[in-house]
């Protein structure tokens, strides 16, 4: 059903409820017609439309029997032969929408595991035991150069490279949006590399409080070829503690986490989303000011 007779559209409606643009206007139309009106809060969830914007049924349910109930439902309450309305069209697309990687910026897809810890359980919670969070991490065109030098002479992985590997990238991210580490959380950092490529580090953040933390030991490779990156390997691996706000249910106690960096082709759509930390802040993910 899903295919054949919907057109199904993923969004990140963070982006999508603050543009100010014809996009943005489509969807808020959309979704102040469901339970969630409040555009200052979250309005996550499932809706069908028709393509003029006129609300058919809505679920934030993880149930998938649900889910195909509301969609029978709507097949039998409307099946529009064509579309009842123009395709939008928006000049001036709001700059706050999603931004795609020019063809210079290396993309680096990172990839979080938990490893153990989880305790049995067979309600919905399980399922996200052995789910694997996703990320990019972007390297600009102007950084590039600096780590094809470092690839073959050796020495520190740029400051402002470091940490925004660190602080946005070293979380866990497994069960939902995780809170960033902010420069006064990196309690200890040293990322080396050697004259041939092999990269060693170790990382220990840590909030105020004490609990939330990540300890870990850093390994991976850095290698070009023809004055390109052609690898950028990293493993960080240690043992990660307490929760975000938006990232409960993790294991009791210490639990290790296992972090994995590695150039992608592009090939998947999802290689050319924008990093889950530039997301309303672009500048604070390149520079890590704070």
């Amino acid at each position: 059903m899903l295919k054949e007779d919907f057109v199904p559209v993923a969004i990140d409606q963070w982006y999508q409820r603050r543009q100010q643009d014809a996009e943005g206007e489509f969807y808020r139309k959309v979704a102040k017609q469901g339970p969630r009106k409040d555009m200052q809060q979250t309005t996550q969830g499932r809706y069908i439309c028709t393509s003029s914007g006129n609300l058919l049924g809505y679920n934030n349910n993880r149930g998938p029997e649900r889910l195909k109930a509301i969609m029978k439902r709507t097949l039998v309450r409307v099946r529009p032969a064509e579309p009842d309305t123009q395709p939008l069209t928006s000049t001036t697309p709001d700059p706050i929408a999603m931004q795609k990687p020019s063809p210079e910026t290396i993309v680096v897809g990172v990839s979080s595991k938990i490893l153990s810890g989880y305790k049995p359980t067979k309600n919905w919670k399980s399922a996200f035991h052995d789910s694997v969070g996703r990320d990019n991490l972007w390297i600009l065109k102007e950084e590039v150069p600096e780590l094809i030098k470092l690839s073959q002479t050796g020495g520190n992985i740029p400051e402002r490279i470091a940490k925004r590997i660190v602080r946005f990238h070293l979380v866990d991210n497994t069960r939902g949006e995780p809170p960033r580490w902010s420069n006064k959380q990196i309690r200890d950092l040293k990322i080396k590399v050697d004259d041939k490529g092999a990269l060693r580090g170790k990382v220990h953040l840590e909030t105020e409080s004490g609990d939330r933390g990540y300890a870990a030991e850093l390994f991976g490779i850095i290698k070009s070829e023809n004055e390109k990156l052609t690898r950028f390997d990293i493993v960080a691996k240690g043992d990660f503690w307490g929760v975000g706000k938006y990232t409960p249910n993790a294991p009791k106690g210490k639990f290790p986490l296992v972090v994995a960096f590695r150039i992608v082709d592009r090939k998947d759509p999802a290689d050319l989303l924008m990093p889950h930390g530039a997301k309303g802040w672009p500048p604070g993910y390149f520079k890590s000011e704070q």
